[in-house]
C-alpha cells in the first residue's frame, strides 16, 4: 500500500517504529545520565537488544554521539541523531556520516562522525566527531528535528 506522499506503508511504519524506539532510548539515556546508576545501563542494553541489528547500530551511535559531545563544556546534548540530515554510510561495523545533528540548549547543531562498533552493535569501539555549524531553525521541521 502507498500513502498519499508516495511512501509505502511498510516504510512509514518502519520509520515510525524507529522514532518510537529513539524516544524510549532517549528517555533511558536521560534517566541514566541523571542517576548514573549501573542498572540503567543494563536497561538500555535490553532495549537495544530488542531492535533489529541495523536500528541497533544507529541507536548505539546516536547514544555515543550524545555522550561524547556532552563531555565538551559548551554543549549539553538533549539528543543526537546520526542520520538527521543525511543517511550515514556503513561498511561492516563502521558508520560514517556528515549529516548528524544534536540539540543543545535549544539549538540544533550539525556534526560529522565515524562510529565503529562490535559485530553485534552492542559496544562502541571507537567514535570520533567534528561539530559543525548551528542548523537554522527554519530547517528543523523538514529534517524532523524537534
Amino acid at each position: 500500500m502507498r500513502l498519499s506522499s508516495g511512501t509505502s506503508r511498510r516504510g512509514f511504519l518502519r520509520r515510525e517504529n524507529a522514532a518510537l524506539h529513539r524516544v524510549g532510548l532517549a528517555s533511558a539515556l536521560v534517566i541514566s545520565a541523571a542517576t548514573a546508576a549501573p542498572a540503567n545501563d543494563s536497561k538500555v542494553g535490553r532495549m537495544l537488544m530488542q531492535l533489529d541489528p541495523d536500528a541497533r547500530f544507529e541507536q548505539i551511535c546516536d547514544l555515543e554521539a550524545a555522550k561524547r559531545i556532552g563531555k565538551e563544556k559548551i554543549y549539553r546534548p538533549e539528543r543526537a541523531i546520526v542520520s538527521a540530515l543525511d543517511e550515514p554510510k556503513i561498511a561492516a561495523t563502521t558508520m560514517t556520516g556528515k549529516g548528524g545533528a544534536f540539540k543543545s540548549k535549544g539549538q540544533w547543531y550539525q556534526f560529522s562522525f565515524t562510529c565503529q562498533t562490535s559485530p553485534d552493535h552492542m559496544q562502541v569501539l571507537s567514535f570520533s566527531y567534528q561539530v559543525g555549524e548551528p542548523i537554522p531553525q527554519e530547517q528543523w521541521e523538514k529534517s524532523g528535528l524537534w
